[in-house]
């Protein structure tokens, strides 16, 4: 087979820190791989794929398909032991296994192999891309976008070096250790905290912004187009010369010397960056002595811990979060007021945050004896509903986030339906090649051939078929099974979140934050995608389109500002909006609206429109789009006066209605359930 040229490891303008990385990964593999997370088009494939055409030729056994090596028990594989002849030794150059994002589970851990089984009558198994690549490269691509279950097989013959497959009536395992490298574009997503941290470093790359670089990039992927072998050629004498640094450094690894001090300085490093875990300091550890190596030198200095660090802690540091607000103190008891006539401090704060006694008057007069008919008839004559004083006093002020509390455990019921998609948060069916098989069918309309029990089903025929056929096995029609295969689906949600003066008033914003952020720490663990959309003055704007970075989503959250009016009817739009263009992209997807708010809306997007007529209008005609379900959180608190102008919402969304108080019991658990 013809072997694919590769553009030189050394022909590639800048991107040090990339390069850097890897040849640390070559020198010493216990690192544990590198992740590059960068634009698109900064040559992160390229580097990955040169790198191994600098790495020195290894030996293995002949036609082994698990590269053991016969010098020395890896252990060896079960071919090796059973291997009638002389284990013959090869050499050949490293690998990298590229797995492709659509890949099965059987191409990625192995299986049965169908042809052998019914030939000979025996299970037999078919090597995966976990056995191509070990004492090799495994280069996912896009890694954040692999499917979960993917993501935990890797994971689990990451960290122990050896891949197991107990199914399908087979047991086998076989050793699997390599180097781990993946790219992603953080624009499409983060990725799971669980397998970032199984990177050893990360580096971020970005195109040159140099112009003398930018028109060297493009002269030398010109020449190398019109003539690759000439190319390559020109460029040899500099990949040999890397490819003998690292041979050499590979030699000298085995004397690098680690002042105790410096694990000190280390350990102080990964504390102040507040890493989780112990695999950074190991981390770091590998990579200074590693970039010792590489240098030339046995003994690691602070500037080899310092570059080790800045790549191994970029993924791992995390930032500390306040501590939570302490709890209120409770009201003074009346015998301890000394002076009746005079009322304590909190009664004094909280007579100036009431509203003027004419608007309070105003409010109550339509609040007594009045319906929600009646209340918009009477309000019909007027633009909107006149803000509070103290409301009217809210300009651009931003609310800290509130406490946050654990959100009860929700999750969707399994369902018949075929999708396409992946997740984490609820289990269905799929209709592809991908996924947990958990049983077999009788029908056969995808090609996934269910080995095990097609074989089940032929062989209490097999006395009737003896003689029929040369195979051990004689498979009819009729006994032809598929696979059903499950897995769990992501959910979207969307946050709507009313940022206008109203919600300032009386800590609402405050507590509502801290409801947004518990939801949004429980999506985290559930890989959702989510977005925010807020509405106050008279707009409402995206702040974060539908992403997995929950960390961007709760800075965003947290700097989010408060004032102004309530333009609940762009609200309503803008969030429909993101939510179709949502679909559009992903139709298999389950879209939550998450809607908080009082519903006092007081500006309308029609010029002589009524703002609460409106608003209900709008969201009556959104709720018949039955792919997408609406949460009302109300935010109005808790009174002898209440206008319930968000329970009015969530019956024209036909939503579910809740109020912040709700969401730490069981009633949001019973709300997302109804709502799959």
């Amino acid at each position: 087979m013809k072997s694919r040229i590769v553009y030189p490891f050394s022909a590639i303008i800048g991107q040090e820190r990339m390069k850097r990385a890897l040849i640390l990964n070559a020198i010493q593999p216990r690192i544990g791989g590198v992740l590059v997370r960068g634009e698109k088009g900064t040559a992160k494939s390229t580097a990955v794929r040169a790198l191994a055409g600098l790495l020195p030729e290894i030996e293995v056994v002949d036609v082994c398909p698990y590269s053991c090596r016969p010098s020395r028990p890896d252990p060896q594989c079960d071919f090796c032991r059973e291997s009638q002849t002389a284990l013959r030794p090869v050499r050949r150059r490293v690998r990298v296994v590229d797995l492709p994002l659509n890949a099965t589970e059987d191409r990625v851990v192995g299986g049965m192999d169908f042809e052998a089984a019914i030939r000979t009558g025996r299970p037999r198994f078919q090597p995966g891309l976990l056995a191509m690549a070990h004492r090799g490269i495994l280069y996912v691509d896009e890694v954040n976008l692999l499917d979960d279950h993917l993501v935990d097989i890797i994971l689990d013959a990451s960290a122990s070096g050896e891949n197991v497959v107990e199914r399908e009536g087979i047991s086998f395992r076989h050793p699997a250790r390599f180097i781990l490298v993946g790219t992603m574009n953080p624009e499409e997503g983060e990725l799971r905290p669980q397998f970032l941290d199984r990177f050893g470093l990360c580096v971020e790359v970005s195109g040159a912004l140099d112009v003398e670089d930018r028109i060297r990039l493009m002269e030398l992927r010109e020449a190398f187009d019109l003539d690759p072998l000439g190319f390559l050629d020109r460029h040899r004498p500099e990949d040999a010369a890397i490819a003998e640094s690292i041979v050499r450094a590979r030699d000298l690894l085995q004397s690098i010397r680690l002042d105790p001090s410096l694990r000190q300085f280390i350990t102080e490093l990964c504390t102040e960056n507040n890493v989780a875990g112990h695999r950074a300091d190991l981390v770091i550890e590998r990579a200074a002595a590693a970039l010792a190596a590489w240098n030339g030198r046995e003994d690691v200095t602070i500037e080899d811990i310092r570059e080790a660090a800045e790549m191994a802690l970029l993924h791992r540091r995390r930032d500390v979060m306040p501590p939570p607000p302490p709890p209120p103190e409770p009201p003074p008891r009346e015998e301890d007021h000394d002076h009746e006539h005079d009322p304590p401090e909190d009664e004094q704060q909280e007579q100036e945050n009431e509203e003027p006694p004419e608007q309070l008057d105003e409010q109550q007069n339509q609040s007594e004896g009045q319906s929600s008919e009646s209340l918009e008839e009477d309000s019909e004559s007027s633009e909107s509903p006149a803000p509070t004083q103290q409301e009217q006093d809210i300009r651009e002020k931003i609310f800290e986030v509130g406490e946050t509390f654990r959100v009860k455990r929700i999750e969707r019921r399994k369902d018949r339906v075929l999708r396409r998609g992946s997740g984490r948060r609820s289990r269905t069916r799929t209709s592809q090649k991908q996924g947990r098989y958990v049983k077999s069918t009788l029908r056969r309309d995808r090609g996934d051939l269910a080995l095990d029990a097609t074989l089940r089903a032929a062989a209490p025929h097999q006395g009737r078929r003896s003689g029929t056929s040369r195979l051990a096995v004689a498979i009819r029609d009729e006994d032809i099974r598929e696979k059903v295969r499950e897995k769990r689906i992501g959910t979207f949600l969307l946050f709507l979140v009313d940022a206008s003066g109203s919600m300032g008033a009386q800590n609402r914003m405050t507590a509502s934050k801290g409801a947004i952020m518990s939801l949004l720490l429980y999506a985290s663990q559930k890989r959702d995608r989510v977005a925010l959309v807020s509405f106050r003055g008279r707009e409402a704007a995206t702040l974060l389109p539908p992403t997995c970075s929950i960390d961007l989503a709760g800075r965003l959250l947290q700097d989010l500002p408060v004032g102004g009016r309530t333009p609940l009817s762009a609200g309503l739009a803008r969030g429909y909006e993101v939510v179709r263009n949502q679909l559009f992209k992903e139709p298999s997807s389950r879209p939550i609206v998450v809607l908080v708010t009082d519903g006092r809306s007081n500006v309308a997007m029609a010029e002589a429109g009524h703002p609460v007529r409106e608003s209900l209008a709008l969201a009556a005609a959104m709720a018949r789009d039955d792919r997408i379900k609406f949460i009302v959180v109300d935010t109005e608190p808790n009174g002898m006066i209440r206008f319930g102008l968000a329970q009015q919402l969530a019956g024209a969304l036909s939503a579910e209605y809740c109020k912040i108080e709700d969401l730490k019991a069981n009633k949001l658990l019973d709300v997302v359930r109804r709502s799959l």
